[in-house]
């Protein structure tokens, strides 16, 4: 069972879950595990690990239109190297200076791998959530994708300075806050662009929904074309590989130039809300995306 059919059979139970953060008032919170085999590969500094980790969780954050305010982590290692301890939490106080949060703290505790456990606060008394997108919507994403997938291949590759830099970041949250008025639904990529499309026609309230995608629209990290030389690892890169957090969502038609100039993130137009079924320039876009409890992509 991976992690969508865990949460599939849990829906009955926890009817309010299914978006990036539960809505608590005026607050919303959300939390995240990350492992050292499945998320840190060799190579990753304890650095880069603090800041991807509670990015993480600012990101579901961002994805709500919410201001960031506070996160927190727990730390399990089978030691601890004051080094490595120092290194994370430098890690995650600079990613939430980064978006105007405050990293307040955690725990320790020993584990048999590399494991950390964060959880953040953020607040918007109008949260968006995944399930209002409406036929003619456009479907925009923020930034670009595949930056992940790169950074995985400069690791395999042996430059760690530069898998660093690319696993490291900026939630976007001020990109959220500026789209809140704006946009009709909206969610995180960590499951990958392909995913997150069929993610949010599933939640959509609206019966029947689709969405028809330009593959050419789609804004592909420039180091995925410099790391990937066969075309299919780089449109797999782009599409189903996830771990990007960038935000994904949709807006009426005649809202996307007003969204252009307030976002402080730059946006693609990829395609727009149509009838039943995910479609990439006309062929059926299979949902496949990073999977938390299989090997990686599913």
């Amino acid at each position: 069972m991976d992690e969508r059919e865990a949460l599939a059979r849990l829906a009955d139970t926890l009817p309010s879950a299914g978006d990036d953060c539960a809505v608590v008032g005026d607050r919303v919170l959300t939390t995240d595990m990350l492992h050292e085999t499945t998320d840190f590969p060799a190579g990753v500094d304890r650095y880069t690990a603090g800041w991807r980790s509670v990015g993480a969780s600012l990101s579901d954050v961002a994805a709500m239109g919410a201001d960031a305010e506070a996160a927190v982590a727990a730390y399990g290692a089978p030691r601890f190297d004051p080094e490595e301890v120092e290194a994370f939490v430098r890690g995650a106080r600079d990613v939430c200076e980064a978006v105007n949060a405050e990293y307040v703290g955690g725990d320790l505790d020993h584990h048999d791998e590399f494991t950390v456990a964060t959880t953040a606060l953020g607040a918007t008394d109008d949260p968006v959530r995944r399930g209002g997108a409406e036929r003619g919507d456009a479907v925009c994403v923020t930034g670009t994708v595949g930056r992940s997938a790169a950074a995985i291949e400069a690791f395999e590759d042996g430059d760690v300075d530069r898998g660093n830099d690319l696993f490291r970041f900026t939630p976007r949250v001020a990109a959220g806050v500026a789209l809140r008025p704006y946009a009709t639904a909206m969610m995180d990529s960590s499951d990958g662009l392909a995913r997150s499309l069929h993610q949010l026609v599933e939640a959509s309230n609206t019966s029947d929904l689709g969405m028809d995608i330009t593959e050419s629209y789609v804004p592909v990290d420039a180091a995925v074309d410099d790391l990937f030389a066969d075309p299919e690892a780089r449109r797999a890169a782009a599409l189903f590989f996830g771990e990007d957090f960038e935000l994904v969502f949709t807006l009426p038609s005649d809202a996307v130039e007003a969204a252009h100039e307030a976002s402080p993130t730059p946006f693609s137009v990829i395609g727009n809300v149509t009838w039943d079924g995910v479609r990439m320039d006309g062929d059926p876009l299979p949902d496949r995306g990073y999977g938390h409890a299989s090997d990686g992509e599913a």
